[in-house]
């Protein structure tokens, strides 16, 4: 009789949190300093760094700079939240991004560290346990 092994790789697996609110609000800048000062220093190299992190185009950002509403932050943020399930409508997120830009991109760089940190942890765990599993069906073959 042959043993077949299977190999399973694993699923992509979403930790959603309890709350469909964001994680921080918008003027919890000080819970990240160092984020919120390079957002204040430097907020075209902040925003283009976490467009690319959110899985946008780098210079994306850029061109909020060309008109009144910033078409390109409220956008991602609109996405955030739909990716996230996190609760919200166009015209708050029309007012924050027009009057709060940085504060809003803080707010979504800290709430992508939350959320995206989660996923990893899991993911990594679950390539661990198929490791071992795989290593322990191989040892007792």
């Amino acid at each position: 009789m042959s043993k077949s092994m299977v190999v399973m790789q694993p699923q992509p697996v979403m930790v959603s949190r309890d709350s469909d609110q964001w994680g921080s609000g918008i003027c919890d800048c000080c819970n990240d300093v160092p984020e919120c000062c390079f957002a204040y220093w430097c907020f075209a190299c902040f925003a283009c760094i976490k467009a690319k992190k959110y899985g946008e185009c780098l210079c994306l950002p850029l061109l909020d700079l060309c008109g009144i509403v910033p078409p390109i932050t409220m956008s991602i943020r609109v996405s955030m939240r739909q990716r996230y399930g996190i609760k919200g409508d166009m015209c708050h997120d029309c007012l924050v991004a027009t009057f709060c830009k940085a504060c809003v991109w803080c707010q979504m760089s800290r709430e992508m560290k939350a959320r995206d940190l989660q996923i990893t942890l899991v993911g990594f765990l679950i390539s661990i346990i198929n490791t071992m599993t795989s290593v322990i069906s191989e040892i007792s073959v």
